[in-house]
Order: C-alpha cells, then sequence, then structure tokens
C-alpha cells in the first residue's frame, strides 16, 4: 500500500501550482463536510429526545441559551425548533459532501487532461529515433485508457480516502463521546474485518493491475493493425484472425476489470448485514438499561445514524484502496511518459538562422541507433551542390532511408559530422536546419480533412494562405484537378485519403512540401508504390520544381533517377559508387554483363 502511495510523490512533480491550489482548497472543503458530518449526527440526539421525553430536554443546562434566545416557557415549545435545527443539519452535511463530491471529480478529471496533455506533448518532443525504437501503441494506451485508470482508479480514490479519514474521525468522535465502548468495538470489528479482506485480495489486485496494463496495450495494438490495414484483411478475408486477437485481448481486460470491481464492492454487504445485525444487538441491551426504551431512543437513534455513516465510509476507504492497488502498473507506465526528457525549449527554437547557399556535406558520418546495435551508416563522405537533383539508390536494407533521416536532422551521427555551408548541425541549430526541409515519403499522411488542409498541414485553419496553395498545388501538377472538382480545395480526402488516387495523394504531398517554401526537397521512394505511368507524372511534377530548390531522391527503380545530376548507390551503409545517372547505368550494366 505504502508502494501505492509512494507513486502519488512522482506524479506530485507533474502537477501544476495552480492545481496544487484547488488541491489545498478541497482540503478545506474536506475539513468543512466533516465538521457538517459532526454536525448532523449531533443534532439527533437533541432531536430525538424531545419527541420521546421533551421535559428532560427543556431541563437540560446545554438547552437553556437555545430556551432563553427563543423564549420559550413550555417543553412542548423544543419540539419546532429543534426539528427545524435538524432538518437544517441534515441538509448542510447532504450539501457538503455534495460540494465535496463535485469538487473531487472536477479536480480529478482536470488532472488527467493535464497528464494526458503532457504525455502527448512530451512524446511529440521526443527525437525521431526514439519513436521509431517503439510501438505507437503504447503510447495511445497511455494516453486514451491508462490516463483516465490513473485518475478514477488512482488519484480520485486518494482524494477519496483522505475526504473518508476526515469523516471518520469526527463520526467516531461523536460515537466515543455516545458510549466509548460501543464506538470503539463497532470501529475494531469491522476495520479488522476489512483489514482481512484487504490481506486475501492483495495478490489479486496486484495481479489484475498487471494484466490491465498489459492487456491495453494489446487492444489498441489490435485497433491499430485492423483498422490500419482493412484493405489487405478484406482481400485476403482475415477478419476473423483480426477478430480473434482483439476479442481475447479484451475479454482479458474486461475480466480483470470486472474482478477488482467485485473485489471492491462485496464486502459492502457484508458489512452492511452485519451493521444490521450489530445495532439491533444494540438496541435490546440498551432496553435493559433504566429508563427502557424512551432514555435508549436518543442514544440508539445517534448510534444509528453514526453507523450509517460510518459503513460507508470504511466501505469507501476499501473501494478506494482496491482501485490504487489495482491501477499501479497504469499508473507507473503513465509516470514513464510523464518522464521523459524533452529538448530545453530555448535551445529547441534556436535565434540563429541556418542559411543554405552553397553545399550540404556529409564526412565520416557513422550510425547506429543504440551502443550495442550494429552500425548502420559505415563512414559515409558526400557532398551534395545547393539546387542539385541527387538520387540514392541500393537494395532493400542498404541504409538510404536512414541517411536521409542523418540529412534532414531526424538522426545525430554516432560519429562524424553534418555540415550545412561549413556550418556543423548540432541540437542547438537543428531545429533552424529542419526549417529548409520538406519531406515527401512513400505513404503520404493525409488527415481526414479538406484538400487545403492536408496541403498546409499542421497551420491553424484561420491561418492558411489560399494563395500560396493554389500556387503549390499548380506547381504539384494537380490545382487543374483539384478545381474541377465541386468544392475544389474544401473537397474532403477522408481518412487517410482514400477518396483520392495513388498518384494524387503524392501530388498533394508535393504540393505540401511546396507550400513549406523549403531549399530542399526530399522524396524517401515516394513513387515507388505508383505504376509506371503514374510515376511518370509524379516525377514530372517533381521536374517542374524551382531549380533553386535541392532536390534528394531515394529509389529502387534507376529509371526513377535518370533526371538527377548525381546518383549515390549505397550497399550495407557505405557508398558503393557515384556519378551521373548515364555512369551509374553503364557500370551496373557492366556488372551484370560480368556476372
Amino acid at each position: 500500500m505504502l508502494k501505492s502511495f509512494f507513486l502519488f510523490g512522482h506524479l506530485w512533480g507533474h502537477i501544476s501550482s495552480r492545481r496544487r491550489i484547488q488541491l489545498a482548497l478541497l482540503l478545506i472543503i474536506m475539513v468543512l463536510a466533516s465538521l457538517a458530518e459532526v454536525a448532523s449526527i449531533g443534532a439527533v440526539i437533541p432531536f430525538l429526545g424531545v419527541l420521546m421525553a421533551p421535559e428532560h430536554v427543556f431541563l437540560h443546562p446545554m438547552a437553556q441559551p437555545l430556551v432563553i434566545s427563543l423564549g420559550l416557557t413550555e417543553p412542548s415549545k423544543l419540539i419546532t425548533p429543534l426539528t427545524i435545527l435538524f432538518i437544517l443539519s441534515g441538509l448542510f452535511s447532504g450539501a457538503m459532501r455534495l460540494v465535496l463530491l463535485w469538487t473531487q471529480t472536477r479536480i480529478g478529471f482536470a488532472l488527467g487532461a493535464d497528464f494526458s496533455s503532457e504525455i502527448f506533448q512530451r512524446t511529440l518532443f521526443q527525437p525521431y529515433c526514439v519513436h521509431v525504437s517503439r510501438n505507437s501503441s503504447q503510447v495511445i494506451s497511455a494516453i486514451s485508457i491508462k490516463t483516465d485508470i490513473v485518475i478514477n482508479n488512482y488519484l480520485l480514490p486518494i482524494l477519496f480516502i483522505i475526504s473518508s479519514i476526515f469523516i471518520l474521525v469526527t463520526v467516531l468522535g461523536v460515537l466515543i463521546a455516545i458510549n466509548p465502548i460501543i464506538a470503539m468495538t463497532t470501529f475494531g470489528g469491522f476495520g479488522a474485518l476489512y483489514f482481512f479482506i484487504t490481506f486475501i485480495t492483495k495478490k489479486w489486485l496486484v495481479r489484475d493491475s498487471q494484466n490491465i496494463s498489459k492487456k491495453s496495450d494489446q487492444v489498441i495494438r489490435a485497433l491499430q493493425e485492423g483498422l490500419g490495414g482493412i484493405r489487405d484483411i478484406l482481400i485476403n478475408g482475415t477478419q476473423a484472425t483480426y477478430c480473434k486477437v482483439y476479442s481475447k485481448a479484451d475479454l482479458s481486460l474486461r475480466k480483470s476489470q470486472a474482478n477488482i470491481q467485485i473485489i471492491a464492492g462485496a464486502p459492502r454487504f457484508i458489512i452492511e448485514a452485519l451493521g444490521i445485525a450489530f445495532i439491533a444487538l444494540i438496541a435490546y441491551r440498551m432496553t435493559e438499561y433504566e429508563g427502557g426504551v424512551s432514555s435508549a431512543v436518543p442514544m440508539l437513534g445517534a448510534i444509528a445514524l453514526s453507523a450509517q455513516r460510518l459503513f460507508p465510509v470504511l466501505q469507501l476507504i476499501y473501494s478506494s484502496w482496491a482501485g490504487i492497488r489495482s491501477s499501479a502498473s497504469s499508473v507507473q507506465d503513465v509516470i514513464v511518459f510523464l518522464n521523459q526528457q524533452v529538448q530545453d525549449p530555448h535551445e529547441y527554437c534556436a535565434a540563429d538562422q541556418i542559411e543554405f547557399n552553397e553545399s550540404i556535406n556529409l564526412k565520416n558520418v557513422k550510425f547506429k541507433y543504440f551502443e550495442s546495435s550494429p552500425t548502420i551508416i559505415k563512414g559515409v563522405d558526400i557532398e551534395i551542390p545547393k539546387g542539385a537533383r541527387v538520387g540514392f539508390m541500393g537494395a532493400t536494407g542498404s541504409g538510404k532511408s536512414t541517411l536521409l533521416d542523418l540529412i534532414m536532422g531526424l538522426l545525430k551521427p554516432t560519429q562524424g559530422a553534418l555540415e550545412v555551408d561549413n556550418t556543423r548541425i548540432t541540437s542547438y541549430n537543428n531545429k533552424s536546419w529542419q526549417a529548409n526541409i520538406a519531406h515527401v515519403p512513400q505513404s503520404i499522411f493525409l488527415a481526414d480533412a479538406t484538400i487545403a488542409q492536408n496541403i498546409a498541414f499542421g497551420m491553424p485553419e484561420e491561418k492558411i494562405d489560399y494563395e500560396k496553395i493554389k500556387t503549390a498545388a499548380h506547381q504539384a501538377q494537380i490545382g487543374s484537378t483539384i478545381e474541377s472538382w465541386d468544392k475544389k480545395y474544401n473537397t474532403l480526402v477522408g481518412e487517410r485519403g482514400i477518396r483520392l488516387s495513388g498518384g494524387q495523394r503524392q501530388r498533394i504531398g508535393i504540393a505540401r512540401a511546396l507550400y513549406k517554401n523549403a531549399n530542399l526537397l526530399v522524396f524517401d521512394e515516394a513513387t515507388s508504390a505508383l505504376d509506371n505511368e503514374t510515376e511518370t507524372s509524379v516525377m514530372e511534377s517533381i521536374d517542374c520544381i524551382s531549380k533553386n530548390i535541392t532536390i534528394l531522391i531515394v529509389a529502387h527503380r534507376l529509371s526513377t533517377l535518370k533526371k538527377c545530376d548525381l546518383v549515390f548507390e549505397l550497399s550495407e551503409g557505405k557508398i558503393l559508387r557515384s556519378g551521373k545517372y548515364e555512369e551509374i547505368i553503364s557500370k551496373t550494366i557492366q556488372k551484370k554483363l560480368e556476372y
């Protein structure tokens, strides 16, 4: 249990000062709610007493201030003010508990929104090598599922436990004031029962907690793979396979969630049944005291009302504990994402600007993803002049895409240097260098939005320059096509651009790159998924781009690179040969003839 609460210390560092002030105000509301509980319980004794024996209450020393202030002359006159006092105390207690519940819940969910946003932000600001080394389903699960678990099963239960302890202490104090023996017997007996149940169930809760953390990742992964590959799934008829994978993970997840709810809620029914029996025995015993039933009723009413407050509080503490135990694994996962280190904002948005007017140089560049992983790029030395069309070719796994990622500043060289106009690219000026770059990948990501929003991808709608969009679209040889549609640039493309052809998607990707006014365009196998005719058309669009813009093209087919000024062939992370297109062609043909 202490370990579970210890995790709160890690979360506390991610709670803003505003939320901390709100939590302090919540603590004050907890105290007021506890005092309201005391007032409602304390009011029951004089209320029942005046109903059963008004003269005893009328003559009681504690009642004299009320009698004198109201000018009461007869015991029966006390019934009305004490009834009103009892009703008001009950209403005030209920109102305070409602305010407490509202405040706890709103603050809890606000914290959840803070955590979710922070995880998303910290994840987006991670280096590219971090993104390629982990499955996105883990991030999505942490943001969408595990953050909710942290709120519903961890943070809110902690707040509930704290407020319940305040109420528990005050109610127990009233019970002790009424009858210390009965109070300690009641609290000790039922507390021991809850402790025993806690001891038995803690291992089950830990097991289910770990299963929920694991299966929630699997559920998200199954959804991503099933929906992301829907075209192949429909063609291959493998729906049943993906349904089985999803159902297995989801069923296991929900079984664990059900187990936790059962464990958290079951003791309530046992306690309520035993509580009724216990109050009945107390009532039977008190009737044997001097004064009989009339003297026992007020005290019995106070005990019954106290028990009515006490039992739910004990149950809430236990169920909250069960929730905390069951969420431990998810909380740990969320903390890992919250603790992701991000680049210093001042360093990320460096003030100096990288000008690209002469050339890009890679000097003895080597790269591997991790210390223990193999070297992918092995001592590459190349120079790319400004305005050149440069092609990269090689077999799969030769290092072409990794080399482009190094040029674009997505990856940092393990050894060697990337220089632009003799300026070395470092963490400090990397963002300034990337401001010169636009990337067109093999698979263009299109949001389920309009053509304009996809060309100006990531730009707030109110800041989109539609004239600039039209210019970029015409440069990419798709402007006339778009303008022939009914809604023109406001045409929706569908999820992942499903309503567009492959060539149209690639041209929108080119238009997106041109909209950025970049000095360097990188085409990473941008036409490899197209047929020959469409590829030729797209390459013509690329060829029409201004000669002041440097273009890097990765391709499997040599024909794609025929208009390049310079071609590099990679093999096993090294430059095998380089030269003009015609030279590479002749060497390739000669090599094939030798075989």
